[in-house]
């Protein structure tokens, strides 16, 4: 089941260009680094986490599934 979902994450074709997968990486880091700081509402931190990650992964690959979902955004 966890390799069907990593395959399903990283598969698809790229429909984002350079510039929105830079910033995309940019931010997810941020996000993330931010996130690893302590603070007292823990859930937050972990959402900022998630979020953050999310960000990288659609930057790195290249593949954003809202995108794909709604038909938005020209093939790349």
């Amino acid at each position: 089941m966890a390799n069907e979902l990593i395959e399903d994450v990283f598969s698809g074709e790229p429909n984002i260009g350079f510039t929105e997968r830079a910033v995309s990486v940019a931010l997810g880091l941020g996000i993330a680094a931010a996130a690893a700081q302590p603070r007292p509402n823990k859930w937050l931190s972990l959402a900022a986490l998630v979020v953050g990650v999310g960000l990288a992964v659609r930057g790195a690959t290249g593949h954003c599934p809202v995108k794909a979902i709604s038909g938005d955004g020209a093939e790349v």
